[in-house]
């Protein structure tokens, strides 16, 4: 049978998968490696600060030379930034790098402004400055962002190619906490939305895809599983059945709606 195919599109740029996969908190880069191939994602996001040290080292076991960029595209993030301004700087290296390694049509930028060092919850206000700066020199935005329905509309406003609502704290494998609004998200939103921190199971991925999430990224559960390849793999199948749960359109509440599982009379199968 074949291949379930489903793609999506960002800034008309068309993906097969609706998993995006990080890179940080592997044991190895073997283990990233690994678990990037089996889970075969649509882009794989990496810290600008950590490749700032390698961009002269692609030839020597760097996480530049691991992943092959020529089937995976690159989604540059600017992770550990406090301030929009330190934002915007790591975007304009990101690009850099996207270009060195043959991307050079490549203006995709996660954004990350995150001042709050204990829940490490995103700065609204510092990101919606640093997307509003960063639309106008060409860069296709992603930001991250806590779930609000008012903030995900002005940065849509803003013109964002993507909204990644967080499910829970970042790195916290706690699921998704914050569902309602992110249906709200989701329901208003006309670019697509992808479902980002604190997914742990794949029973989660799938729920996020289930509500009608564009795709998901997942990074921690995948590196802190002890058999990170196998969840991998699990949340590659996760996101493919919710995202068919949700085009299946499930009936819920059948009870309450007086229909029955099995017929009052006859030989139910």
């Amino acid at each position: 049978m074949a291949i379930f195919s489903d793609k999506w599109e960002v800034d008309k740029i068309s993906f097969n998968s609706r998993l995006l996969v990080g890179t940080g908190r592997f044991e190895t880069l073997e283990k990233t490696k690994r678990s990037i191939e089996l889970s075969d994602p649509s882009l794989v996001t990496v810290a600008i600060r950590r490749l700032e040290t390698q961009k002269n080292e692609k030839e020597d076991g760097s996480l530049l030379s691991t992943i092959n960029w020529n089937r995976i595209w690159m989604l540059p993030n600017t992770a550990g930034s406090k301030t929009p301004d330190e934002a915007i700087r790591l975007g304009f290296l990101g690009r850099e790098i996207a270009k060195s390694l043959g991307q050079e049509n490549n203006k995709f930028l996660k954004l990350e402004v995150i001042a709050d060092e204990k829940y490490l919850m995103p700065d609204p206000l510092g990101t919606i400055k640093a997307a509003d700066y960063l639309i106008r020199k060409g860069f296709k935005i992603f930001p991250y962002i806590n779930t609000d329905p008012i903030l995900a509309s002005h940065l849509e406003e803003l013109g964002c190619a993507t909204l990644m609502p967080l499910g829970s704290a970042i790195g916290s494998n706690q699921g998704l906490k914050n569902l309602e609004n992110i249906k709200i998200i989701i329901e208003q939103a006309k670019i697509p939305v992808i479902v980002d921190a604190g997914i742990g199971k794949p029973s989660d991925a799938s729920k996020a895809m289930e509500i009608g999430a564009d795709a998901v990224l997942i990074n921690t559960a995948i590196a802190s599983a002890e058999r990170p390849e196998l969840m991998a793999q699990a949340m590659k199948y996760a996101v493919i059945g919710g995202r068919l749960a949700y085009l299946a359109n499930p009936q819920t509440s059948l009870i309450k709606k007086g229909i029955l599982s099995s017929p009052k009379k006859g030989i139910p199968f």
